[in-house]
């Protein structure tokens, strides 16, 4: 009898731990929240919901690993625990393990399907696994299924964007802001949408208002600093850049914002080393092979030039493809 009273009030200690944690993760308070989840979990070490929910202050507090970790401790101790397997997929995905998270998706797809949020991260695994259309499909469904899904709206607006789609990246992007002024991807988003129509002082001014709310977001820093250089203004883009690189180095946009401000510190060297860092990284960058070009030449590499704004004109870029026309004769 005293062993089963004993058990039941670690238990219940358990419970209001668990409790407690919820709170604070309500609150944003996710070290708070982290420190009451991890109380629970020593009363009760197969607390499948106290892993999961740890998880999810760990990931919330930039700690997408110790998130995946708990997330993985939740799924060993129930098999069948679906919000565990949705949560591990998303921080598969900002891990870098796409196909990690599809298998995860595709584990609870029966019991998800009819999920807005389910349908969102299938959507970003399949932009991950360079799958648009079929990424596309899943942003569609999460809107069917929820209209005010803002983060669907904003990633399939993103998707336009990338494939060239401006005005549909245009209505995404404007919907997803009327729904939540202060979505930072979406302000970002419009930034890059404003930068593209040669707006760049406005677009200045809705990237400022993303880093007010995430400052230290790699992508927006690298934004900002390339609308700073289309400003004229590159000793203020300069710091920035090499912040966005040092906290996301594999981010191929950054290194070629990083190769326009040395083309126009006259430093072609320096220039030609970070354009070749991004085509390492996406040789699929806009406008990459004109600017590789332009450094070459301006490196005294003519024959270089030519043949990098060759890969320019097969890739479609109508910069590189007058380039050749004036540099490189038939």
């Amino acid at each position: 009898m005293t062993l089963l009273t004993a058990c039941t009030d670690r238990s219940d200690e358990a419970a209001q731990f668990f409790l407690k944690g919820n709170l604070q993760l309500q609150k944003r308070e996710y070290r708070e929240a982290i420190r009451y989840y991890t109380e629970a979990l020593e009363k009760k070490p197969d607390f499948a919901d106290a892993y999961n929910n740890r998880g999810l202050a760990k990931f919330r507090n930039d700690d997408a690993e110790g998130a995946l970790a708990d997330y993985t401790r939740a799924i060993d101790t129930d098999p069948d625990f679906g919000p565990a397997y949705l949560n591990r997929a998303e921080a598969r995905l900002e891990t870098g393990d796409a196909g990690g998270s599809l298998v995860d998706l595709q584990r609870i797809e029966k019991q998800y399907a009819d999920s807005t949020f389910y349908q969102l991260r299938l959507g970003d695994t399949h932009v991950r696994l360079d799958e648009p259309a079929r990424a596309q499909i899943a942003y569609d469904r999460a809107l069917r299924l929820d209209p005010a899904n803002v983060e669907a709206l904003t990633n399939r607006g993103a998707l336009f964007f990338s494939q060239k789609a401006y005005e549909p990246a245009r209505q995404d992007i404007q919907k997803a802001l009327q729904l939540n002024p202060k979505q930072d991807a979406a302000l970002n988003n419009q930034s890059l949408l404003l930068a593209q129509a040669g707006n760049y002082a406005e677009a200045l001014t809705y990237v400022d208002r993303a880093l007010s709310l995430r400052p230290t977001q790699p992508y927006y820093l690298n934004n900002k600093a390339y609308l700073l250089l289309r400003l004229n203004r590159p000793a203020e883009a300069l710091p920035l850049v090499e912040q966005s690189i040092k906290l996301a180095d594999g981010n191929a946009w950054a290194h070629r914002t990083l190769g326009i401000y040395y083309l126009n510190q006259k430093e072609p060297r320096r220039a030609v080393a970070a354009f070749r860092r991004a085509e390492q990284l996406d040789p699929s960058v806009d406008a990459l092979y004109y600017y590789i070009g332009v450094a070459e030449l301006a490196n005294g590499q003519r024959e270089a030039a030519c043949a990098a704004w060759a890969r320019g004109v097969q890739a479609g870029d109508p910069q590189a493809k007058a380039e050749q026309a004036a540099q490189c004769g038939k």
